[in-house]
């Protein structure tokens, strides 16, 4: 049986030019499981307010973070695509498509389409499962396959938030730095508007404690921000941290509306002003280093850091195309695949 293994990431510009990024944030943002709302009011927002608004600095943000070789998020995926068609074997055909711009799922699924596969393994890149992350990648794949005449047998992973490979390859990056020489150690996670954790909430715990989050159960095992802090909890675990020297932040705010909390620049404004030095951040929802991680927590959080009164903030490079990550994706496919 030859199995084709699709991983997903979320998806980069064409381009580092303004055009690319404006094409790509539309793409992007109205998504209706990343802005759930209804259409027409998604497509004034997001048209009218949203974009407009931010593509010229976006565009700044990803021109800081491109290498020669293209964005960091497309080059260390294809890097990891090869790293694991060769760790896999002829067996497996292994192929990389995002959810926004190229490759498309739709492309490289065809691709797949073409090789004959019986079985198909689709792997989003994201530990944590969200509706606007996982999900909107598990719709695109039904939504692609659906009028397929021969439909190979399917294999959708959900999550791996504290899957022990995953967990290991995280402490794998973080003991390349010092843990000693850092006053604190931050996870910075994705933020998530609080209604969709609602919305996507089956049993009736949601919110419904300051806490609720922060012990993963078989109520809660099914909630992005659980599963945050279980991942977060584990890879601490496997440093040897004790709970007063680390905690959980959440990034990349967009709106009005409250998200998860703490935010990321409340968080690190609190600890700078507490005594806080130096602080090394690990961002445990990015498996690959894109412009959430390299700009925003190295470049923005780091400046904003020192001028509530810090050092240093230090940032874990994501896992990449690490040998631990790929042992950790191999784990994680022959596990889902038995």
């Amino acid at each position: 049986m030859k199995t084709g293994i699709l991983l997903v990431n979320l998806g980069t510009p064409n381009s580092p030019q303004q055009r690319d990024v404006y094409k790509y944030l539309i793409e992007f943002l109205t998504d209706p499981r990343v802005i759930d709302s209804s259409w027409l009011s998604r497509q004034l927002l997001v048209r009218g307010v949203i974009v407009p608004t931010r593509v010229k600095q976006s565009a700044k943000a990803y021109q800081a973070i491109w290498t020669d070789e293209g964005s960091p998020l497309k080059v260390y995926g294809y890097r990891l695509e090869k790293a694991l068609q060769e760790r896999l074997g002829e067996r497996y055909v292994v192929a990389l498509a995002m959810r926004y711009a190229t490759p498309s799922i739709r492309e490289i699924l065809l691709k797949l389409k073409e090789q004959s596969i019986q079985r198909l393994l689709i792997l989003p890149l994201f530990p944590q499962y969200a509706s606007a992350t996982t999900g909107s990648v598990h719709q695109r794949v039904m939504e692609e396959i659906k009028n397929w005449d021969s439909i190979p047998e399917l294999v959708f992973v959900n999550n791996f938030a504290t899957h022990p490979s995953l967990i290991h390859a995280f402490c794998v990056a973080a003991n390349a730095f010092k843990l000693e020489d850092y006053d604190h150690i931050l996870f910075s996670f994705h933020g998530l508007p609080i209604r969709q954790l609602i919305n996507a909430d089956q049993s009736g715990c949601c919110q419904k404690s300051e806490s609720c989050c922060q012990t993963y159960t078989k109520l809660n095992q099914d909630c992005y921000s659980a599963q945050c802090y279980a991942t977060a909890n584990a890879i601490a675990k496997g440093l040897n941290l004790d709970a007063s020297r680390f905690s959980v932040a959440f990034q990349s705010r967009l709106g009005k509306d409250p998200w998860l909390q703490p935010y990321m620049n409340n968080r690190i404004t609190e600890l700078a002003k507490n005594g806080y030095k130096r602080v090394l951040v690990l961002c445990p929802s990015f498996v690959c280093d894109c412009l959430e991680t390299i700009y925003e927590i190295g470049v923005e959080y780091a400046l904003e850091f020192k001028h509530a009164g810090g050092e240093r903030l230090d940032l874990v490079p994501g896992l990449n195309d690490s040998l631990p990550w790929i042992d950790a994706l191999q784990d994680i496919i022959a596990e889902k695949l038995e």
